[in-house]
């Protein structure tokens, strides 16, 4: 799926005329109910198989989404989905597995109703991610949103999801599906892989780690003989079969004890992913995560699009599109995530002007 500029001038024109400016509020528990506008229908197209609703979550032929869910970015979760369902040729054929912090101030029976309530048809399940699992293993990064133990609940997802699911897509809750998600649920994992993922093979890899790691050969030889590339694990196709075969949580959780000790790497959640699987998951196409458009780590800046194809934006970094938006402070890209918005109480105006917006910079 190509968006031309064409196609962008369209989806902004229609973000700013689909609803009426309104005013900012913020998140509380007692407004649970009122928060989100209910989502238009999506129905399966006549091509779809007829799923018995009670069994989808153990059926493979079910396209299953694993997604956190919190308060602080329940906004861009609902956009998700919203996107999602709205794309997908088989909406009703999607399970969502949601994954919630035992300590959010919002219970998981709250978060429930509220996607209920704006996506009433929609087949999921919340399930409870147990801090003390990660309480003695997170260590300090260079953003404080890196350092929430939510964000290593998708190294958990093989022991919290039903044993029956074999497969699941992974999604961070910033990012917006504009293309047909049973074409990235399709992508085989050839060989023993166990991660399918767009690779970067042009980055500087050296950059993720430190120079104690570098300087240690029985750290740094863990990419021995390997082209070890960047990815971004905000966006995964997972094989939970061959993962709890490999039991690479407790992988995973050796290098995060070696961090707390050593102080390896700087970047959260990522860089022990990178230890265990640099250099051998599945390459997917690179338009299944236009990832960076929040903007630096440390700076607040704006990005523009990757040339080429795009079926999936993906707002990582610090800038978030709903913040930026709220604040009138938007980047031109963050016009691409409002048709998806949901919230009632959005701080901005959908009706502005459009000097000074150059679709040439998407």
């Amino acid at each position: 799926m190509f968006l031309s500029r064409s196609v962008l001038a369209f989806i902004f024109l229609s973000s700013l005329l689909l609803f009426p400016a309104n005013s900012i509020r913020l998140f509380k528990a007692e407004d649970e109910s009122d928060l989100f506008m209910k989502a238009p229908v999506y129905q399966n197209g006549p091509h779809c198989p007829v799923l018995g609703k009670d069994t989808l979550i153990c059926d493979s032929s079910v396209v299953h989404i694993a997604m956190t869910i919190d308060p602080e970015y329940l906004r861009g979760t609902i956009a998700a989905i919203h996107s999602v369902v709205k794309h997908g040729s088989c909406p009703q054929n999607v399970f969502f597995h949601f994954i919630a912090s035992d300590s959010s101030s919002v219970v998981p029976t709250q978060l429930t109703r509220i996607v209920k309530s704006v996506f009433p048809s929609l087949s999921f399940k919340v399930y409870v991610f147990q801090k003390k699992l990660v309480r003695d293993l997170v260590s300090s990064s260079i953003r404080q949103a890196l350092d929430n133990p939510l964000n290593y609940a998708r190294i958990y997802l093989a022991d919290l999801l039903e044993t029956c699911i074999q497969k699941v897509i992974y999604l961070d809750s910033d990012t917006i599906v504009v293309d047909n998600i049973q074409k990235l649920w399709n992508i085989n994992l050839t060989g023993s892989r166990t991660i399918g993922a767009p690779e970067y093979c042009n980055a500087n890899f050296e950059k993720y780690f430190t120079n104690d790691f570098w300087s240690n050969p029985r750290f740094s030889k863990v990419f021995e003989g390997k082209r070890a590339c960047y990815f971004n694990t905000g966006v995964m196709v997972m094989d939970l079969g061959r993962w709890r075969q490999g039991d690479y949580t407790r992988e995973i959780e050796k290098w995060m004890r070696v961090q707390k000790d050593k102080r390896i790497y700087e970047l959260g959640s990522l860089p022990p992913f990178l230890l265990v699987f640099g250099g051998d998951i599945e390459a997917i196409d690179h338009r299944w995560n236009q990832h960076g458009l929040g903007g630096d780590n440390l700076v607040n800046s704006c990005r523009t699009l990757h040339p080429g194809p795009i079926s999936l934006l993906h707002w990582s970094g610090k800038g978030k599109p709903w913040v930026r938006l709220d604040a009138k402070r938007p980047c031109s890209v963050d016009f691409l995530w409002a048709p998806y918005d949901l919230y009632k109480f959005h701080g901005y105006s959908r009706h502005r002007h459009l000097d000074g917006f150059r679709f040439d910079s998407l």
